[in-house]
Formats: C-alpha cells, structure tokens, sequence
C-alpha cells in the first residue's frame, strides 16, 4: 500500500502561481511513475503532469505546457507540482496519483493509489 498526502493549493489571482506537493508513504519503492490530475465540476478528471519515477522523464497536457513543472523535491522527498501563470480555468481540484505500471501515464485508470485532493481556484 502507498499512501499520498498532499499539501498546497488556494486561492490565487489570475497571472499568479501556486506550488502543490504530494508526501507518499509506505510501500513506495514499487512506483514507476507519479502523476498529477485535476477535475472540475461537471467534469472528468483530466491529466496534468506525469513523472516516471526511472529515468525522470516528465509529461504534460498541452494546456499547462510551459506553465507548469512536475519535480521531485529529494530534500521533502516529495513530488511537486509548480504552477505558474495561473488562468481562471486552471480552477480545479487537484489529485496526486502513483502508479505500479509503467505506460499510459496520462490515463487516471491506470493509476492505483490517490491522494485526498486539494482546491485550487484561480480568480479572473
């Protein structure tokens, strides 16, 4: 079992930029990658960011390319999730994921284990 508990979020203007964090916990060592997800209300839950755990490789949604940055913070021993240039329909709750399974990064099915969820919203 893994489990994730994430910190971070708010409310923030729009051009802004928040930082959310995911701790993970327990059987950790069998991660092969760690993503980020978001939903709105009405909405599915969508891909953000993506990072595989060998090699560090990263992936992003075309909408918040070159805005946000997926990393791992060694010194929390967490995976954070920097968001810059926020815009109003960035407004979201956002989950951390881990996955056992290598592939399909940017598929929420794939993944096993998610965190509580924090609200980011953004103000126009």
């Amino acid at each position: 079992q893994v489990q994730l508990v994430q910190s971070g979020g708010g409310l923030v203007q729009a051009g802004g930029s928040l930082r959310l964090s995911c701790a993970a916990s327990g059987r950790t060592f069998g991660r092969s990658a760690m993503g980020w997800f978001r939903q709105a209300p009405g909405n599915e839950r969508e891909f953000v960011a993506a990072l595989v755990w060998s090699g560090g490789s990263t992936y992003y949604a075309d909408s918040v390319k070159g805005r946000f940055t997926i990393f791992r913070d060694s010194a929390k021993n967490t995976v954070d999730l920097q968001m810059n240039s926020l815009k109003p329909e960035d407004t979201a709750v956002y989950y951390c994921a881990a996955k056992l399974i290598s592939g399909y990064y940017s598929d929420y099915r794939t993944y096993d284990y998610w965190g509580q969820g924090t609200q980011v919203t953004v103000s126009s």
